[in-house]
């Protein structure tokens, strides 16, 4: 199977902007960012979805993204960062490799909460008896 293009850009085969590096994961600058600071963080083998990383890469994956997180909120003086993850195709990943998207937030950037994301269904209480259903049903999965 083809080397994804992360795969590619952690073995150094094209080049990057590094924001920090560990055993299992490696974190650069997004060259299409949202945001200054926008940052991947990735597992080094190249899987689609989370559930595709054994234990062990899951661990690393979160150590890197708190890693480039602390670097990050040191270099744009703020706590509070956007952490997203589009698990698998379906859900508007365009990269076939898990990668978890960091952008630092800081005061008036413009930036939105993710109820903007969907805004026909934002702000609308979920029926208990509905979401005891759901809960009921995704528990005993």
């Amino acid at each position: 199977m083809e080397p994804t293009l992360f795969e590619r850009i952690v073995r150094g085969d094209i080049p990057s902007h590094p924001v920090a590096r560990g055993d299992g994961w490696y974190a650069f600058l997004d060259v299409f960012p949202r945001r200054s600071g926008h940052t991947l963080v990735v597992p080094v083998r190249g899987v689609p979805r989370l559930s595709d990383l054994n234990q062990t890469e899951r661990h690393a994956l979160m150590d890197g993204v708190c890693e480039a997180r602390r670097r990050l909120s040191i270099a744009f003086n703020t706590d509070d960062f956007l952490v997203l993850v589009h698990d698998g195709a379906g859900a508007g990943q365009e990269i076939p490799h898990v990668h978890v998207h960091l952008l630092p937030r800081t005061p008036g950037d413009g930036g939105r909460a993710l109820p903007a994301l969907w805004p026909a269904e934002a702000g609308a209480r979920a029926d208990d008896e509905t979401l005891a259903a759901l809960s009921l049903t995704v528990s005993h999965a």
